[in-house]
């Protein structure tokens, strides 16, 4: 059951894999040296920015989502620099896109350029060779004094690692590199792990004539993608010496049609809980523009003075922070699903007399936004655990779907981690006898205790549902998986278990295999920096 304070449970600190080297029949050909260097971790992990001057921006960019911006001022260049690992006496090449006045690009202690004036970005090379006895190198990008925020994308260190102990072993290459789902503008792909004399630290994901994707697992979901498109892909992996796998096998791919939404056919949807009550919301434009997500389960809308929605009990459906969030969404490209309910707080259901007042209360929801679907998060004693609020819930819902065609509803409850309890079986049942017409049932399998097995229990619980949606509509399993959904929760629950990036990646991998209706986790608020989990449910396809 999700309760508010869960949004105060820890963060995860996404793993940054640093780039590598090519070694092949023992010899070092150049790679990219740079850890993140094209920014799309969304932080500037690996680069030290004097003064606090540097930060990551959506726009302008070069390629990807993200951009390095500099905010030179008349006391500080706003010099951006890593320091690498490099062979002694050893060439190497330091490249980039740079747009701004005055730019530089160079390497400490050798030599430099710059662009005087860009107005669009401009492609900046170096070429040095380290001294006799150099074992490291450090880089960096600049403005200067007075010439305001420059701007720097896809950076480049070209040539052979250097590393502890003088490791020039390459891991062994990536194997049985496969797809494992695709939406629009994204592909998720997955291979089996490669070994190395010392530790493999990550994976480079390449499109053949397209950006890198850098991942510290066994699978990674490539975004940015074009609708009904083939793609090819390859994968090398990584050690911390910096010497880099030969390539795997290529494996193609091809991104669906364009839309994702309910319409008709079979109702599909990747939409993690995205929370504006909490004190530090994330823009949810900008989280598009980084994954490709294009549903938002948005939370939470409760009664006010009687049967009234408001979101949280307290702002307005209309003229406030939650529409103009909704708003810049579309304007994005995604659209939302209100959640109506939750754990706590003073809920439509038990306040709405009857159905017909219920139905009421939804129907200003769905008329505010114009709705394609609506989500009732039905939990705690006062609507879970009471059959006439459950029946009453059960008949709006009727209500509004046969006074909006098209309308999809949906029903998101409690669970055992063998499927639903007495009253997720009570809850499908009465579906059922009174003709509500749910297009999909989303369990919430997590809080099962300290230590759980949380891929197996979400695998087991899903199809301890699937059995039970199967039996009350007598549907084929395939049938039934259509109309199931997982709601997750990232990291840690209440109850001390670790969903981790890995875990969602099974259970994501797990949903398309099986085709499920609906995945969704609690919350973006909580998938920080990187939106990691975000990410990796942009990869459902259902």
């Amino acid at each position: 059951m999700r309760t508010r304070h869960r949004l105060l449970a820890s963060l995860s600190a996404a793993a940054l894999a640093t780039a590598g080297v090519v070694m092949a029949a023992g010899t070092a050909e150049a790679a990219n040296l740079l850890t993140n260097p094209d920014f799309e971790t969304g932080t500037l992990s690996g680069w030290n920015c004097a003064a606090g001057s540097g930060s990551i921006v959506s726009t302008p960019v070069h390629g990807g989502s993200n951009a390095l911006a500099g905010a030179a001022s008349g006391s500080n260049i706003a010099r951006c620099a890593q320091t690498v690992a490099v062979q002694p006496s050893t060439a190497y090449t330091f490249s980039g896109w740079l747009r701004g006045n005055f730019v530089y690009l160079g390497v400490n202690g050798g030599t430099s350029t710059w662009t005087s004036s860009a107005g669009n970005y401009t492609r900046v090379s170096i070429s040095f060779t380290t001294a006799a006895s150099q074992n490291s190198a450090e880089v960096y990008v600049q403005g200067w004094y007075g010439q305001g925020t420059y701007y720097a994308d896809d950076l480049s260190l070209d040539g052979p690692g250097g590393g502890p102990g003088g490791d020039t072993q390459a891991p062994t290459t990536p194997g049985n590199v496969r797809s494992t789902g695709a939406t629009a503008n994204s592909v998720s792909l997955s291979w089996d792990a490669s070994t190395d004399n010392v530790g493999v630290t990550g994976y480079d994901v390449i499109r053949e004539g397209g950006a890198t994707t850098s991942v510290t697992g066994t699978s990674a979901t490539v975004t940015g993608l074009s609708a009904s498109t083939q793609y090819r892909f390859t994968v090398r992996a990584k050690d911390k010496a910096g010497n880099l796998s030969p390539a795997s096998a290529p494996v193609t791919a091809t991104t669906t049609e364009g839309g994702g939404g309910p319409g008709p056919g079979r109702f599909i949807q990747a939409a993690p809980y995205l929370y504006l009550g909490w004190g530090n919301p994330p823009a949810p434009a900008d989280v598009i523009r980084a994954t490709g997500v294009k549903w938002f389960t948005m939370a939470f809308i409760l009664a006010q003075n009687g049967c009234n929605p408001a979101w949280d009990s307290q702002r307005p459906l209309l003229g406030g922070t939650d529409e103009s969030a909704i708003k810049a969404i579309r304007a994005a490209g995604g659209d939302v699903v209100p959640s109506i309910g939750g754990w706590s707080g003073n809920k439509l259901g038990p306040n709405c007399s009857t159905a017909e007042a219920l139905a009421g209360a939804y129907q200003k929801v769905i008329t505010a936004y114009g709705l394609k679907a609506i989500d009732v998060d039905i939990e705690n004693t006062d609507e879970f655990e009471s059959a006439a609020v459950q029946d009453r819930i059960l008949t709006a819902l009727k209500i509004v779907k046969q006074n909006n065609p098209g309308l999809r509803t949906i029903l998101t409850f409690p669970t055992l981690n063998t499927g639903p309890n007495s009253w997720g079986n009570r809850l499908i049942e009465q579906s059922k006898v009174l003709n509500a017409d749910i297009d999909n049932f989303t369990i919430m399998p997590f809080n099962f205790g300290g230590g759980a097995d949380m891929y197996g229990n979400t695998v087991k619980s899903t199809n301890g549902l699937k059995d039970k949606v199967k039996s009350v509509f007598g549907l084929t399993d395939a049938e039934a998986y259509a109309k199931v959904g997982i709601s997750g929760m990232n990291n840690m629950s209440d109850s001390n278990e670790n969903t981790t990036t890995a875990i969602w990646t099974q259970i994501r991998d797990w949903s398309n295999a099986n085709h499920i209706g609906r995945l969704s986790f609690w919350a973006v608020n909580r998938d920080r920096p990187n939106w990691d989990f975000t990410r990796i449910t942009v990869g459902f396809t259902g």
